[in-house]
């Protein structure tokens, strides 16, 4: 897949582009022939790409969020779960492949992991719907956690959805109903849940998976309760205003981490999580691992309360 540069990537795109240049006049020309100038211009993309990452903006960090070849379910369940075998349907209606789960092993320990899918190229994308679940999809999740209860699995979670798809069928068929039980189950979970944030968090249709007992997120994603877009076009009518959105919402992992919205950044590789999905994945991997860890020493019961308490105390720091 060619490589997808966002506006503030131009001149990391420019230097990129030279080096492919010049790799190419090089073969011609002969071995070494450009080598030094090679060498000289991938230090020097390395350092663009450093500094352009260091100071991201919400509305930029709300593009890297959604850079389509950012890794999604599928490469994270393929980098960290062994002996995948994926549960499919709700046994109500159908499957919903926006949502993707199943059982597998996480580092030796088995576990249910599930989570959105938004594809990687048109096919993968409509097959998965752009990663935006139906109520069949959040019924399947449901099933899922109450075969992790029954056989006491931790539950990972990886979230990445512009939100619950909105359309004629979903709402006939009780979408609203059906992420309220997800959430009501992640809730209601006797056995520890972990939830990582890789890319969008939006709104219930985020939630309906993330009601854990820790919520991690990459250093480039956001969580929020309406995209940018839908936010500026409710409080301005206009949905071109969503960077002033995108800023005033708080809606990166800098700003959910002060607000206690979520419990520990996991930090993506310079130039974001696309640009090395590999030790992205790894570094999620460890993150989820040592959270495991601790929650691995709690009763059901204590797990419960700590699930209820960390979620009824956001927005209520200060409140009497």
């Amino acid at each position: 897949m060619p490589a997808h540069y966002l506006d503030f990537e131009r001149p990391i795109a420019d230097l990129e582009a030279k080096i492919e240049e010049l790799s190419k006049l090089s073969e011609t020309a002969g071995p070494g022939a450009f080598d030094n100038e090679i060498v000289a211009l991938r230090e020097r993309v390395q350092v663009l790409r450093k500094e352009a990452y260091a100071g991201l903006d919400a509305w930029q960090k709300t593009m890297v969020a959604r850079h389509p070849q950012r890794p999604h379910l599928r490469d994270y369940v393929a980098g960290l779960i062994d002996e995948f075998v994926e549960l499919r349907g709700d046994r109500k209606f159908a499957d919903d492949q926006a949502i993707v789960g199943g059982l597998g092993r996480f580092r030796g320990a088995p576990v249910v992991v599930m989570g959105h899918e938004k594809g990687h190229d048109t096919t993968t994308r409509l097959k998965h719907n752009f990663g935006m679940a139906r109520p069949e999809g959040y019924r399947k999740a449901v099933r899922l956690m109450d075969m992790a209860e029954r056989f006491n699995l931790p539950v990972l979670t990886f979230v990445d959805t512009a939100g619950a798809y909105p359309g004629l069928g979903a709402e006939e068929r009780g979408q609203a109903e059906a992420i309220a039980r997800s959430t009501e189950r992640c809730l209601t979970l006797g056995t520890p849940m972990v939830t990582t944030i890789t890319g969008e968090g939006g709104s219930g249709g985020a939630i309906a998976l993330a009601g854990a007992n820790r919520v991690l997120i990459l250093e480039h994603s956001i969580y929020s309760v309406i995209s940018p877009e839908g936010a500026a076009s409710i409080l301005w009518r206009d949905g071109g205003r969503a960077k002033d959105a995108a800023t005033n919402m708080k809606i990166t992992a800098q700003d959910l981490i002060k607000l206690r919205i979520v419990d520990r950044i996991v930090e993506e590789p310079a130039g974001g999580a696309h640009s090395d999905p590999e030790a992205a994945i790894k570094a999620v991997g460890d993150a989820v691992e040592d959270e495991l860890k601790k929650l691995s020493v709690l009763t059901p019961a204590e797990l419960k309360r700590q699930r209820a308490d960390r979620f009824y105390a956001i927005g209520r720091e200060g409140l009497q």
